[in-house]
């Protein structure tokens, strides 16, 4: 049964991923949307509260949920023997859920209208998803100490190549 639950977390770890990633692009647009004029604000806003309504309830949360209840169900197959790379793993999945809710908050504001953050502070905020993916996958991968090293300071050059790739991308959409 265990490959099974596996197989069905990562699943549902992976549509998880796929609605964080797309729900933020959806906050950039909407917020950009809501400095138009109308009627092209109200049209695209209505449109954009739609698709993120849809997407964050039908495929986002309940892939969390999912996610959850089948990590846990996997863990306690481990019993007291967690190894440290699962515990570091499991610091950076609270990461993650923390984030999932402070889309939540977002996600809420933006249904209301309410600008709360530039389309580069959202652009900034997208990226965080990548790099918790990216920590999550190698810890899972590689457990051993030695490569989790090595992987943390790939994983913090990645943060710093997609901090210069997000402002490169400004100053190219500002001339």
């Amino acid at each position: 049964m265990f490959p099974y639950l596996k197989a069905l977390h990562i699943i549902f770890v992976i549509t998880w991923f796929a609605g964080l990633f797309y729900i933020v692009r959806l906050f950039i647009y909407h917020t950009e949307a809501l400095a138009k004029d109308e009627p092209a604000r109200s049209i695209l806003t209505d449109q954009f509260k739609l698709m993120a309504q849809r997407l964050w309830y039908i495929i986002t949360w309940p892939s969390a949920v999912l996610t959850l209840i089948l990590g846990l169900w996997l863990l306690h197959a481990y019993g007291f023997n967690i190894p440290l790379w699962l515990w570091i793993k499991l610091g950076f999945v609270l990461l993650l859920y923390l984030y999932h809710l402070k889309c939540h908050q977002i996600f809420r504001k933006l249904q209301r209208n309410e600008k709360c953050y530039t389309s580069q502070q959202l652009r900034l905020w997208n990226e965080v998803t990548t790099l918790l993916l990216v920590a999550i996958i190698f810890l899972v991968v590689l457990k051993s100490t030695l490569n989790m090293v090595g992987a943390l300071l790939s994983w913090i050059a990645l943060g710093i190549v997609l901090m210069i790739g997000i402002t490169l991308y400004k100053k190219f959409r500002m001339q």
